[in-house]
């Protein structure tokens, strides 16, 4: 069961970090697209934080959801 969990935190952990590895390299090489304003004036940077966000409460809620302890 420990194996199970450690392969399912860490396959979500790199879903994790792709996504904010996209984040920093839009950053850092494309500034100027992090600056669009595709929604009610509010730029894609913005967005995109508040995506990071969401998609963290996703993740811990899918690892939660599925290593949690069921009863026999």
């Amino acid at each position: 069961m420990a194996n199970r969990n450690t392969s399912l935190g860490l396959a979500l952990f790199y879903v994790y970090l792709l996504i904010y590895g996209g984040f920093v390299g839009l950053n850092a090489f494309a500034p100027d697209v992090m600056e669009q304003t595709p929604f009610a004036g509010v730029n894609l940077a913005i967005l995109y934080g508040i995506a990071l966000i969401v998609a963290a409460l996703l993740l811990a809620l899918i690892y939660g959801v599925f290593c949690r302890d069921r009863p026999d």
